[in-house]
Formats: structure tokens, sequence, C-alpha cells
């Protein structure tokens, strides 16, 4: 105060004139974004719908809690190497497509590269399914077995190998039963696939096939959309009004994947390339003109800003399966055989987890199938639909946009298996969490290739929120 009283006159006048100009600027500024239709983010505020909490919490609680952990849990080797078939052939339609440019082929890993508990744990994976037909799993009391089987000893108490392969059946019956898309890990053309080495960026996989794959996810699995020629490429926000809650859903979590995975393309593009064929290299970075491209009002008949929000949907469906199975997933070993680094994983996953589990607005799973008869048949029809949104991807010309596209779809799966599964809630409801893994584990069960694309899946979608902030930052 003492200094400002020694200046003179004009210096204080100039020095309010420029704070005053400030002020105004930004209030202005301020003013505009929120309020003019020609700025991608300007429906961004306010609360999700269908849920119970705003852009702004979601924004903050992702991006300063959420997605560091992530960023540092997912280079671990647990997660890293993500088993899967990539030679599939597409079920629907002969392969026409072709890659853009040189960096959409999947780069192999080497065999010494794989930890060798993961080749440990995909030989005795199936076997372990057999359990929930043993003695053991029906928690019987056999004191007295001895007695009875002496009692009934002109019985043949041994079993068959057949009656072994029809267990094996029935276990994978009552699997398949509650999954929501296709695994494939354990088949003959699965291969263990570096995700570090072949990360999700812009490949230039674009043009009618590309549109085929997208427009057959919307269009044959939407509900009551039969006539796909006179319908557009994704419906106005405003008809979904009009739709019960279990199909809007169903769209806003299609849209929300599109979505998440056009900003990934968006903020990986490739910026410029190397000449050399033989060592092909190439600068990514944040593309703005492809994000406008992609979601501004102007090229979306305004509805780029809701596709953006449905981002959010998704991520909060993802977010509350993580805290809902988050019981289960403290149980798993996470076990690579690297003894330091699996320890590392679990305490890593234990922090996750806490603070998960410490969100507020959670989506709630209870909201959707609750109608009587008509919720038992859309929860099958989800399956269905789903299911074949994991053969579509079996379609996708660019090998990369596949690997991607079956991960995240395989996490989206696992996600709503999470909260729709009748056996996890059997599990949690009866305390079984609290007991030896012996007696919980036939209850419900994940397969390491379902632990690895859930947490891939909400890592992705959770990067595509933060780099949401750098746009932002971009287009002020």
């Amino acid at each position: 105060m003492y200094i400002l009283q020694q200046l003179p006159i004009y210096v204080l006048l100039t020095l309010c004139l420029i704070y005053w100009t400030e002020r105004t600027n930004g209030y202005f500024a301020a003013y505009s974004e929120q309020n003019t239709d020609q700025n991608c983010f300007c429906e961004l505020e306010g609360s999700i719908n269908d849920c119970s909490c705003d852009v702004d919490t979601v924004d903050h609680f992702n991006n300063m809690k959420v997605y560091p952990r992530l960023k540092s849990l997912l280079v671990k080797n647990y997660f890293r190497f993500f088993k899967v078939n990539l030679k599939r052939e597409c079920p629907f339609w002969p392969d026409d497509s072709k890659c853009a440019i040189r960096f959409c082929q999947v780069e192999n890993c080497a065999e010494q590269e794989i930890p060798k508990g993961l080749k440990e744990h995909s030989e005795h994976v199936d076997k372990s399914a057999l359990f929930k037909y043993t003695k053991e799993a029906q928690n019987v009391d056999c004191s007295h077995a001895e007695d009875f089987n002496s009692a009934l000893g002109f019985l043949d108490t041994s079993i068959s190998d057949q009656s072994h392969r029809e267990f094996a059946r029935w276990a994978e019956h009552d699997e398949a039963e509650e999954e929501f898309c296709i695994l494939d890990d354990d088949e003959s053309g699965s291969q263990y696939v570096d995700l570090l080495l072949n990360p999700e960026r812009y490949t230039g996989y674009k043009g009618d096939s590309a549109h085929r794959i997208w427009k057959s996810i919307y269009h044959e699995n939407c509900f009551g959309m039969n006539d796909t020629k006179s319908v557009p490429n994704y419906i106005p926000h405003i008809d979904l009004r009009n739709v019960c809650l279990e199909q809007r859903a169903f769209y806003r979590i299609i849209s929300g994947l599109h979505s998440s995975i056009n900003i990934h393309l968006s903020a990986k593009y490739l910026l410029s390339e190397s000449k050399d064929f033989l060592s092909p290299q190439g600068i990514w970075g944040p593309n703005l003109q492809e994000f406008e491209k992609r979601f501004s009002p102007e090229n979306t008949n305004g509805e780029g800003p809701h596709w953006l929000r449905n981002l959010y949907f998704i991520y909060l469906i993802e977010l509350r399966a993580l805290a809902k199975a988050a019981p289960y997933l403290r149980r798993e070993a996470y076990y690579t055989g690297i003894s330091e680094e699996d320890n590392e994983v679990k305490l890593a996953i234990n922090d996750l987890l806490s603070v998960v589990e410490s969100f507020q607005s959670h989506f709630d799973e209870n909201a959707l199938f609750t109608n009587g008869i008509a919720a038992v048949k859309f929860k099958q029809e989800y399956k269905e639909k789903f299911r074949n949104i994991s053969r579509i991807m079996d379609c996708v010309g660019c090998e990369k946009c596949r690997l991607w596209g079956k991960l995240q779809t395989q996490g989206l799966g696992t996600a709503l298996k999470i909260l729709y599964s009748d056996k996890l809630n059997q599990a949690t409801e009866s305390g079984l969490w609290n007991k030896p893994h012996i007696e919980a584990d036939p209850i419900f069960r994940l397969r390491r290739s379902e632990i690895v694309a859930l947490f891939n899946a909400i890592g992705r979608l959770s990067t595509s929120i933060f780099e949401m902030d750098n746009f932002r930052k971009l287009l002020r």
C-alpha cells in the first residue's frame, strides 16, 4: 500500500485500467465459452444424463486421482501383455480393407519377453473351472464318507473320463451364460501382444471399411431399428428421450466408446514420419483440427458435445464395475513370476480400488433391468448385442485398430458382466469374500484376459477424459 501511495496518479489510473480490462475480458471469455453454440465444450457442464454427478466432478476426480494411478499401473507386466486372436475371419463380409500407413500393423513380442508366470497361468486356467464340481466346492461335511461308502460298497464311485469331459462342458456353459462378449484368449490362434509396444493411436484407417464397422455396430445392434437405410449414422440426442432407459443406455454406451476412440486418434495423431522404409519413425501428438472435425457442432450437426457427454456416461459405468468387483479383485494374485513387481501391483491395485470406492456418485446399475419380464428380455438382448459387437471387431481391417477394438469391447463386456452377474451378487450378499479362496472362487470368477481388458478399458476412458482437458486448453 505504501508503494502505491508513492506512485503518480496517472500510473495508478493506468494500472487500474489494465486490471479492469483483464477482468472484463476474462469474464466475457468465460461467458462466451458457456453460452455460444460454436464452442465444442459448451455442453460439457452440469449433470451427466442418467447419472447423479456432473462433468466437473468427474473431470477433477479422474484427472487428479484415477488417471495418474492407472497410468503407472498399466505399464506393469501383468497388464501390458494381452492374449488375443487377431487372425479370426470376419463372419459377416469379406475383408476388403487396407491400412493407409505403415504404423497400423501389430508388432509381435518375442517369446522370451513374456513373463513365465503368465504362460504358466494360461496352462492351468481351464482346470480351475472344474473345481466347482468337486467335493470340496460343495462344502460338504465328508467326515463320515468312509462309513457311508462301505455301506454302499457295491456302487462304482469312480468318475469316468467321459464324465470329466461333461463336467468341463457344464463349467464352460455356466461361464458363457455370464459373458457379455466373446473371449478368444484360449484359442489356438491366440498370441500375446505387448500393448506398450503397440499403443493406440491414429493409423489412417478410414473410408468405407471403417464406416461399415461403426454402421454395423450402431444399426444392427440398436433396439427397434431394422430399416438401417432410413437411419442416419447416429441417433439425434433429442430422440433418445423417447426411448426407455435400457435402450438409451445401450446407445450411450456405444456412443461413449466411439467418442473415446476418436479422442485417442486425435490426441495421438501422426504429425510427421521419416522416409526410411526399413526403420519407420513417426512423431505423434494432438491434432486440434482432427478433434474439431470429429466433435465440433458445425461438423456434427450439433451432436458432437452430446457424444462427448456419452464418454462420461460409459466412464461412470466402468468405474462402478471396478468398485463393485473390488472385493474380488483384491483377492487376485496378479502373478507374473516376478515377485517384487507382483507385490507392487497388489499394493497399487488396493490403492486404486480404495480411491474408486471413495467416489460418491457412481452409476446406479440397479436402475436398469428392473421391469419384471421385460427386464429379463432386455438383459438377454444386451448380452446378444454385445457378443455380436465382439464378432464385428473381427471385421476391422486395420490390425492395430482390431487389437484395441477387441480389448476395449472385452473390457466393456467384463464391466457389464460384473454389474449384472447374479453370481457376484450372491457371493457379496453371502459374505464369501471374507472366506478362503477355495470356498469363494467357484461362485464368481474372472479370467486373466478379462481383468487385463477391464483395467485397460477404464484406462483408455480415463486417458480420453484427461486428453479432453488438453484439447480444451488448445481451444482456449
